[in-house]
C-alpha cells in the first residue's frame, strides 16, 4: 500500500483588482478627488464616489478593495501631477525661483491639506507622503547644490535646508491666506525673495 495521501494547502486567492490602465478606474479616481476637494476626505465613501462617477458601488470595490487603496491612488495621481510641475520648474531657465513660485501657488492647497489630515489617521497615506516627500526633496537639494555650490555656504544654508525653507514658507503663506490670515505675509515673502536675489543671478 502507498503512504498516506498528502494534500497541498488550499491556495488563498487574492481578490481581483481592475487594470490600472482602465478608463473606469481613472474615472473613479477623478471622482474621488472631486469629492475630497468639495466635501473633505471623510466624505469619500464608495457610495459617494460611485454617485459622483455615475457608476455602481460594486465597481469602486472591484478596482479598489479597500479605502486605503482608493485614497493612495488619488494621492499618487496628484503626486505625479505635482512632480511634473516641479520637474518643469527645476529644468526651467530660473529653476530656484520657479520652485519658489510652485510652492507659493495656491491652486493645489485644498487637496494637499486634505491629505495632511488623512496622514493623521491613515498610516498607509502617511508612509506614502513621507516616501514621496523625501524623494522630491533629495532631487531638489541635488539641483540646488549643483546650481549654487559655495554661495550656499556663504549664506550658512544647505541645499536641503533651502529646499525646505521654500516649501515651508510657501505652503504656510498659502494655507494661512486660505483661512484669511495675512499678518507678516508680505515680510516673509520679501525675505525669501531677497535671499534668492542674493543667491542667484539677477532676474532677466
Amino acid at each position: 500500500m502507498g503512504g498516506p495521501a498528502i494534500y497541498a494547502p488550499a491556495m488563498v486567492q487574492k481578490r481581483r483588482v481592475g487594470a490600472e490602465s482602465s478608463e473606469t478606474r481613472a474615472r473613479i479616481v477623478e471622482a474621488t478627488e472631486q469629492v475630497i476637494r468639495d466635501e473633505g476626505y471623510a466624505a469619500a465613501s464608495s457610495r459617494r464616489v460611485a454617485l459622483r462617477a455615475e457608476l455602481p458601488p460594486s465597481l469602486v470595490h472591484y478596482y479598489f478593495p479597500t479605502t486605503d487603496d482608493l485614497l493612495l491612488a488619488v494621492f499618487r495621481r496628484g503626486a505625479e501631477q505635482s512632480d511634473a510641475m516641479i520637474e518643469a520648474a527645476l529644468t526651467s531657465t530660473d529653476p530656484v525661483r520657479a520652485l519658489w513660485r510652485f510652492f507659493s501657488d495656491p491652486s493645489r492647497n485644498a487637496l494637499a491639506m486634505e491629505f495632511v489630515a488623512m496622514a493623521n489617521h491613515r498610516k498607509a497615506i502617511r508612509t506614502e507622503i513621507a516616501r514621496h516627500s523625501e524623494a522630491m526633496r533629495a532631487r531638489q537639494a541635488q539641483l540646488m547644490e549643483q546650481l549654487l555650490g559655495d554661495r550656499l555656504a556663504d549664506h550658512k544654508v544647505t541645499a536641503a535646508g533651502l529646499s525646505l525653507l521654500l516649501a515651508a514658507v510657501g505652503r504656510t503663506l498659502v494655507m494661512e491666506a486660505d483661512m484669511g490670515v495675512a499678518s507678516g505675509h508680505g515680510d516673509a515673502r520679501a525675505s525669501v525673495e531677497a535671499l534668492l536675489d542674493e543667491l542667484l543671478p539677477p532676474k532677466k
